[in-house]
């Protein structure tokens, strides 16, 4: 017994060192600040630590998919709290002092709760963080400087707050940085010259914030980009020829530029890009032959502009191509015998003066279409009233209307219906694609929708719908459906006989909540132009209606004075992209009433201002064809100072500034 004494001590001796190493303590200080915080945020039903120590082993609050989530690092004599994460759970209140007490964090993950205030200078203290994300939150106030304290961070995310002020110039010594998110954050002024010291930087989102100047030429040393999307700002062109170098783009979206042109002559070795959208850029010149050899991009949008020339045959090579937007320019000659390549899903050319045929495939399955406003030879058309129309658009004889109309009534992405005033409403409830345009039965009305929504998880749609209730209107069933768009959404009143009309618009927010939830954070911001004219700008539905599931009309007067009507929502950018979803944006209407009060003469039609039911154009298939093409022609070549014609300028000369 006397010789297994020595082992039977060294056993125990181990023993104990082992109980000690795995009974490591988080710093009483910590723990204290830890309750503290779950106790202001009302969390101690999700994660209570009243007896328990923050930093034990295997706890299930460490795990990476754990919400609330705290983990530690005790490596040393006592464990540190590290990461802490309590994302999308609906916290309320400003940033309390016990967070910064918490000095070893490396991970603060506070995204998309309801948090508000300024955000505490002691901010700066937490040397070690890494990665910070305050993003879809409501703080407010200046965006603080000694953010600029927190070199080693790697992340930083402030988007989708109400900040005010510029950005700091101190966030320029993060040296470390590669992902910085502050679209929609609401900082405004130039983008600070400190910032071309972020050489480390791959993705930066600053999309509609009210930044001014011109576009820095500094980003052109940014060569670690990858994705950079600046849309919906006040900055101005022209797009520097540094991008050149920024060659491990792949996705750049850049958007709403004014003041001088831009060209495509940066394009040169970016061969990694998926996505490129230029759209609204006031990009000018020709779209260059070394697109065709951006083997990878999946998404091309040059819409907008004022590009000339011919379409290149070289974008005929793009293979992974599914998206194909360049409508509203300025491009003439034929479409590329072989453009439609195997992947792709939509292709606009709309008002351009393009000419010709269509091109091979154009009836291949998954493929939409719109050549609505060019000379395109569309003979094949499946649609026979877009042919109608199409046909009249390139003749060289005005068409005629004899049996106009004095009204017509959409129900935007929703099926018949009649309002408490005996109104009818047109079925609209046919779906649209990426690049869409359909006319109504009556031949009445039609409509034209360009874009996609990029990454929106619930798909393709183009129309949104509710089941609740809508209030402010004894029409709640009006409301419960509406036409969305990414890009460009035009309604047409066809056929309608020359003077002052009556133009309603019906919206309601049925898709961003107004709740108390960070999913009431949204905003959805868009411009309205009705015969070329902006009458709205940066209309938002549910501010001006006083909340979500809120009926609000608008109602502007217009002339008619070549038997068409247009109105156009268009999204410039603005706006937040993705509360609740990724993917929520863009322009939304619920319904349109268009009706006659005066005559071209002058005469009062007011015993007719609220018209009940459509007058229907009572003529065979064949003359339908032809009214529906006549007053797109009569659009066209119609050149008179009352009027913007669509083509020429409707609506570019408000969009391209």
């Amino acid at each position: 017994m006397e010789l297994l004494r020595p082992s039977l001590l060294l056993t125990v001796s181990l023993s104990l060192l082992q109980l000690v190493s795995a009974q490591t303590s988080t710093d009483p200080a910590e723990v204290d600040a830890l309750n503290k915080l779950i106790d202001y945020w009302n969390l101690r039903s999700k994660i209570n630590l009243t007896t328990i120590d923050p930093c034990t082993r295997n706890a299930s609050w460490a795990s990476e998919n754990a919400n609330p989530r705290v983990a530690c690092d005790c490596t040393g004599n006592s464990c540190h709290i590290t990461h802490l994460k309590i994302y999308a759970l609906d916290i309320v209140g400003e940033l309390p002092s016990e967070l910064f007490m918490l000095r070893k964090l490396m991970d603060l993950n506070l995204g998309q709760n309801v948090l508000n205030g300024s955000i505490p200078a002691e901010i700066g203290q937490l040397s070690n963080m890494q990665y910070l994300s305050l993003g879809i939150n409501n703080f407010t106030g200046q965006v603080p400087t000694v953010l600029g304290n927190l070199t080693k961070l790697i992340s930083l995310s402030f988007s989708s707050n109400n900040f005010f002020g510029p950005l700091p110039k101190e966030l320029g010594k993060l040296t470390s940085l590669q992902q910085l998110y502050i679209d929609s954050s609401g900082v405004t002024g130039s983008i600070p010259q400190e910032f071309a010291n972020l050489k480390s930087l791959r993705i930066l989102w600053a999309s509609d914030n009210l930044f001014t100047g011109k576009i820095p030429e500094f980003f052109g040393t940014l060569t670690e980009l990858a994705d950079l999307r600046l849309q919906g700002t006040l900055l101005e062109g022209p797009i520097p020829r540094s991008f050149r170098a920024l060659n491990k783009l792949e996705n750049l979206r850049i958007g709403d530029l004014s003041a001088e042109d831009s060209t495509l002559d940066f394009l040169e070795s970016q061969k990694s890009l998926s996505i490129l959208s230029l759209r609204n850029c006031r990009v000018s010149g020709k779209i260059p032959d070394q697109l065709g050899t951006f083997a990878k991009l999946q998404l091309l949008d040059l819409s907008f502009n004022k590009l000339t020339g011919q379409i290149p045959t070289s974008l005929q090579d793009l293979s992974m191509l599914q998206y194909l937007y360049l409508g509203n320019n300025n491009l003439s000659g034929e479409l590329p015998v072989n453009i439609i390549a195997p992947n792709l899903i939509a292709l606009d050319v709309s008002y351009n003066p393009l000419s010709g045929n269509l091109p091979r495939n154009f009836a291949k399955g998954g493929l939409s279409m719109n050549v609505i406003g060019s000379s395109i030879n569309a003979n094949n058309l499946q649609d026979g009233k877009a042919l109608g129309m199409m046909q009249c658009l390139h003749s060289n004889t005005k068409c005629s209307n004899k049996v106009p109309s004095s009204s017509f009534s959409i129900k935007c992405g929703g099926t018949q219906i009649a309002s408490a005033s005996g109104i009818e409403f047109d079925d609209d409830s046919k779906t649209l694609e990426a690049a869409s345009f359909y006319t109504s039965s009556g031949n009445q009305w039609a409509v034209s929708n360009t874009g996609n929504f990029i990454s929106n998880p619930n798909g393709p749609l183009y129309i949104a719908q509710t089941d609740s209730q809508i209030t402010g209107t004894l029409d709640s069933e009006l409301y419960k459906t509406a036409r969305i768009s990414p890009s460009s959404l035009r309604y047409y009143g066809l056929g309608l006989k020359n003077g002052k009309y009556r133009i309603d618009l019906h919206f309601a927010e049925i898709t961003m909540e107004d709740s108390l939830s960070w999913k009431g954070l949204g905003r959805r911001v868009f411009d309205v132009y009705i015969q070329g004219e902006r009458v709205l700008q940066d209309f938002n539905i549910q501010k001006k209606a006083g909340g979500s599931k809120r009926a609000l009309v608008k109602t502007f007067e217009a002339n008619v004075t070549n038997t068409i009507v247009e109105i156009h929502f268009f999204w410039a950018g603005k706006g937040t992209c993705c509360i609740p979803f990724q993917g929520t944006y863009g322009p939304l209407v619920s319904a349109i009433h268009a009706s006659q009060v005066s005559t071209g003469n002058g005469s009062s039609k007011g015993d007719k201002k609220h018209v009940g039911k459509i007058v229907g154009i009572t003529v065979g298939c064949a003359a339908a064809l032809v009214i529906i093409s006549s007053v797109f022609y009569l659009w066209w070549t119609k050149d008179s100072s009352s009027h913007i014609r669509i083509f020429t300028d409707s609506p570019k000369q408000n969009l391209v500034r």
